[in-house]
């Protein structure tokens, strides 16, 4: 039995390509953290398992979906993401081998519209199905990961995932998870200075459109090169913020 957990909000753009992507699953589980838009009531047309909840980060949340499922396996999706009929076959193979525990998936991201295979977005494993008692969920507020107890192995098929539609979104997932970012770096004790900053912006444009080859995109590579630097660069400003504003109430 497998069960697919989902956790969104605001997500009506891009969760009906997803559910029908998996609507073959024997469980379909949705945690939504207040949506405002319709994505609840689409969501109850695939399956009644749609709950409702506040928003503790990422790592807590998908924890928490994961704990509703009840599948000896469970498929971790982003609601952004969808399969295609060659991984679905892939996937229905897989959990037929007992003796593996987890699978890494590697997925295939799309940058304002085009397919991204370069700049270290490709062929970007990620290990989204398990065996449900072993695997669990780290509690990161982003870049949250499954943690497993026992073996994995790899499939071949992509996960396909529209990571960002056009540039008024990169802007905003830029300012968001730059603030997630800086809260996690400076919990973690980190500081940082404008100096800094600017030199990490450099550091990752260079890294992504020079050493990773992003500039094979085209002018898509181009611009997630900018918007990678952009990204690190807000991030460390935003941190030299938090030392700032903190410390004047410290």
């Amino acid at each position: 039995m497998l069960s697919v957990i989902i956790i969104t909000k605001n997500e009506s753009r891009n969760i009906c390509r997803c559910l029908d992507s998996v609507a073959w699953a024997d469980e379909l589980i949705v945690l939504d953290s207040g949506s405002d838009d319709d994505t609840v009531a689409l969501c109850l047309r695939y399956t009644e398992q749609v709950f409702e909840t506040d928003w503790p980060g990422f790592g807590l949340q998908k924890q928490r979906a994961l704990k509703m499922a009840t599948g000896d396996w469970v498929l971790s999706l982003d609601a952004d993401e969808w399969l295609t009929a060659e991984l679905t076959a892939e996937i229905q193979q897989a959990i037929t081998q007992s003796e593996i525990d987890g699978y890494w998936i590697p997925r295939l991201s799309s940058y304002c519209g085009k397919d991204i295979r370069h700049g270290g977005w490709w062929p970007d494993y990620v290990l989204r199905l398990f065996q449900r008692n072993r695997g669990r969920f780290t509690d990161n507020p982003v870049h949250e990961r499954i943690i497993i107890d026992g073996k994995t192995d790899k499939l071949s098929m992509p996960i396909l995932h529209e990571a960002f539609i056009d540039p008024e979104e990169v802007l905003h997932k830029i300012n968001h998870y730059s603030s997630l970012g800086a809260e996690k770096l400076y919990q973690a004790g980190k500081r940082t200075c404008l100096i800094q900053a600017i030199l990490k912006g450099l550091w990752s444009f260079f890294r992504t459109y020079c050493l990773k080859a992003a500039f094979l995109d085209g002018q898509e590579g181009l611009m997630l090169s900018i918007s990678n630097a952009e990204g690190t660069y807000y991030k460390y400003l935003k941190l030299l913020n938090l030392q700032k504003k903190k410390g004047r109430l410290a």
